[in-house]
This record gives C-alpha cells, structure tokens and sequence, in this order.
C-alpha cells in the first residue's frame, strides 16, 4: 500500500480577510467554518481515506505560527512535524523543503500538497479524487485537481485540459494560463475545458525534487544547502536562517507546473483532475459569505447580531452586540480593537486597508489585542499614558521566561488558579485573590503548577511599555527577544 503524506502550507496571512485575519494570526489559524481553524479542517480531510495508508501531516509555516499550529494538532490529538520556514519565499521552495524532510530516511512517499486555508464541503468527492490520483503518482506524474468553474471568475488562475486519459474526466494538462479578465474568464468557462487552479497537488518527493532541480536548479540548491545546515528541535523541524534567504522566492505554478506540458519531454507527466467538491480559497469577505449557511434573506450571522430589513449581508460579531438597518450587500466585521464596513463588491480591497495600517505603525494591522504565545494568551484590557493593564491566562505546567525588563514594574493579581512566582533569588506561590509585585529591572518568571488554567491580571506601569522591553534569561520555548 502506498504511503501518502499530507504536507500543508500554513504561509499566508489573509489579509483580505482583515480585522478577523492578522498578520501573526491569519485565516488559517482561525475558526471561519464550524469549531475547527481551517488549517483543522484541512488536517482533518485526511482521516478515514479509504483504501490509502495516510501518515502523520507535515506543515509548513513560518516562526510566528509555530506554537499556535502545535497545539491545535495537539488539541485534535494528531502528530505531525512541523517544517519552520526562517523568510517566506512562497510556496516552490516551501515544497522543496517537504519533499526534502519525506525522504530524510530513505522513503519516497506520495505528498498531497495543500494549502491551509482553503474550503472543502464535499469530502467524500474530495478523497475519490485523491484515490484517483495516487496510482498516477506512484507512476512519477504530477498531479493537479483542477476546480470546475461555475462563473467566470477573475480572481483564480485557470488550467486547460488537454488530451484525455481515460472516461473518468482525467486528462494531460495543455497548460496554465494567468488570472483572466472577464471576457477572457467567460470564453474559458463556455469552453468547458477549463477549470479553476486549486493550488492541490499530488506527486511523489522525488519527482518533485527532480522537476524543480530541472526547472529552477538555483531554488533546489539553496534549499539543499538550507536543509543540510538545518537541524531537529523536538517536532520542529529547523533549516538555517541564512542559507535560506539567499533562496529566489516563487511558486509552484511559475517554477514547475507552467513547464510541464505535452511537449516537455524532460519533466514528468502533468495530470488533471477535475474535482467538483464545494471548493472555495476563502480569499476575502464575499468568498465567506458564499460558502456559510445564509437565512432566507441570504444574511450570515455570526455572534451577537440584531438585524432590520437587511438583505445579503455578512455580519460577525467578536465582542458585542451589533445591530444593523437596512444593509443589502454588505460586511460588517466587529473585533474588540476594529470594525470593518464595506461593500461586498469590493472587499477585494480591504488588503489595502492593512498597507494603510503598516505605513502608519499601526499594531491592528498585524496583532489581535488577544495575544496567543506557547504559555497561554493575554488580551490588552486597557492602555493609557504609562500604564497598561493585561489579562494573562497560563496553560498547566506552561512557565513564561526568566526575564527583566528594564523600563516598566508590574503588579500581578491571581483570579483563578495558583502562580509560581520568581522574583529575583525568591520563589513563592501567589492563590487565588492574592497579589505580587514585580519592581523594574528585577529578574522574574511566572509558572503554573497546577492542573487548571492560571487566570490573572497584570498591571504594568512605566516610561515604556513595548513588548520589544523584554531581556530573556532562560526560555523552555527557545524564543528570543519579545516572541
């Protein structure tokens, strides 16, 4: 039986999908359909295949999301090894690196290349077409699921279907054609022989290390070299920073997959294979809206939401009540630090939004004011002039550093839990309703020995209040300053 191994890229950061979807805490980390994150559901489409032997995922992603993507695998009871990319150099290199790490001991299984963000509704099409592809794979070709169209979209690549394979609808791929304009997207939809790009693949490790050593030789070598100087860090898998960004950044469909036609006899056999399975990229607002449940004036409603006569809307409320008059066509995105409003027809555009947000120094653009870490989270509460106020909640067993900071003091009030407290030589335990208090420049670190959640809030006081004022002494994460 073969051996197939789902490998997940968890590299972007959806930021059309703003204020829900943040740089450090993008779509795929985020629960837009039911209780699981979409990078949770992309995980999941793996279990139960029939007929295949699937084993443990490999994601790919970059530092930021790495203690976030460990434990929601932890929370699903799924192991898998994460691959930390040091700069982001888009998807052809990040693959180079899992096909890298599934032969690392001799094996040559079959990857099924998914990106993290994506919607599947229809699973069981989903996995048919998988086994379709897998024997094609085994074989050395490379295979694509092509989306079948239901409108002339502009805002996918497109891939042609060339010479059939057989009555099942799979065929050789005549080639992949850029982003349309809507003439050109309508003419490819009326043909019939074109389908949306879905960014899946399936082929095995070494067939894709051999492509991509044909094709872009320069990007295979810095990853080799990246790989080689790299080390293992428990489930995280680690290539060398330096090595890495000397890397050309480009994707799969540029570096390999537009070469690969009928007449490219020195790279393998690119295969399609249509796949109708309620797929969707989730890309921005109006995406979403088409893909969760509607009432019976098309509105999707999320949270606390009081409507009046509104027709086709989106509203998500994250923090309170939301009420709205009258609304046809529209988004309205409340989170507890912004609130989004915008026509469905140009959500598109919300990115530049973001731009806005960065070239002002702006956090919003980059952080929630909930904050996850591998301890646990905090959620600035309130802010003024030299004071800043934090509720903190630690995970059992979970220790923040050993740390100082050299402008601020900080006063620390248990709510729930107990807190093992270092301040400078002293260790004490801090109940329920008690506080402490931590001077500027004292050495401390914060622990939760118990076998609840430590709940408490934090006081900070001082000339500066950055994350950046963080001196770290000892780290059982392995961070650096203010991560």
């Amino acid at each position: 039986m073969e051996s197939l191994i789902p490998v997940v890229l968890s590299g972007g950061s959806g930021t059309r999908l703003w204020p829900l979807s943040r740089e450090k805490y993008p779509k795929q980390l985020l629960p837009l359909i039911g209780e699981d994150s979409l990078l949770q559901t992309t995980v999941r489409r793996m279990k139960g295949f029939p007929g295949i032997k699937v084993d443990a995922p490999l994601i790919v992603c970059n530092e930021e999301y790495r203690f976030i993507i460990a434990e929601q695998l932890r929370l699903m009871e799924i192991k898998g090894s994460i691959l930390l990319e040091p700069a982001g150099r888009n998807t052809a290199p990040a693959l180079t690196l899992a096909a890298m790490a599934a032969v690392r001991e001799g094996d040559d299984p079959i990857l099924l290349v998914m990106p993290a963000d994506h919607v599947i509704m229809d699973i069981t099409s989903f996995q048919s077409a998988v086994q379709q592809g897998v024997p094609l794979a085994a074989e050395g070709a490379v295979i694509t699921f092509g989306i079948t169209p239901d409108s002339a979209e502009t805002g996918y690549g497109y891939i042609q279907a060339g010479e059939p394979m057989g009555d099942n609808g799979v065929c050789r791929i005549a080639r992949f054609v850029e982003k349309p304009d809507v003439a050109t997207a309508q003419r490819y939809v009326d043909s019939g022989s074109y389908f949306w790009n879905s960014g899946l693949f399936m082929m095995r490790a070494s067939v894709w290390l051999s492509a991509i050593g044909t094709c872009r030789r320069d990007i295979l070598a810095a990853c080799r070299v990246a790989w080689d100087h790299g080390s293992v860090d428990g489930d995280f898998l680690r290539v060398n920073k330096e090595e890495f960004t000397r890397c050309p950044s480009d994707s799969i469909d540029y570096a390999v997959m537009e070469h690969i036609t009928a007449d490219n006899n020195s790279l393998p056999t690119g295969v399609l294979i249509p796949l109708s399975a309620g797929w969707s990229d989730v890309g921005a607002w109006d995406s979403l809206w088409d893909v969760l449940p509607k009432d019976q004036q098309g509105n999707v409603l999320q949270g606390d939401v009081l409507l009046h006569e509104c027709r086709n809307t989106l509203v998500l409320s994250e923090h309170r009540l939301v009420a709205c008059v009258g609304l046809e066509d529209m988004v309205v995105v409340e989170t507890p630090d912004a609130i989004l409003v915008a026509h469905m027809s140009e959500t598109q555009h919300v990115k530049k939004v973001v731009d806005s947000l960065k070239s002002q120094g702006r956090p919003e653009g980059e952080l929630h004011r909930k904050v996850f870490r591998p301890w646990g989270w905090y959620d600035g509460v309130d802010s003024g002039e030299r004071f800043q106020v934090k509720r903190i909640v630690v995970k059992p067993g979970a220790a923040l550093s050993l740390q100082m900071h050299h402008h601020r003091a900080e006063h620390w009030i248990v709510v729930r839990g107990t807190a093992q407290v270092t301040r400078g030589d002293a260790s004490y335990l801090v109940s329920e309703n008690e506080s402490t208090f931590i001077p500027l420049g004292t050495r401390h670190r914060l622990e939760n020995p118990g076998c609840v959640p430590l709940e408490m809030i934090e006081v900070q006081s001082g000339s500066y209040l950055g994350e950046d004022d963080i001196v770290r002494f000892e780290d059982i994460y392995g961070r650096k300053e203010h991560q």
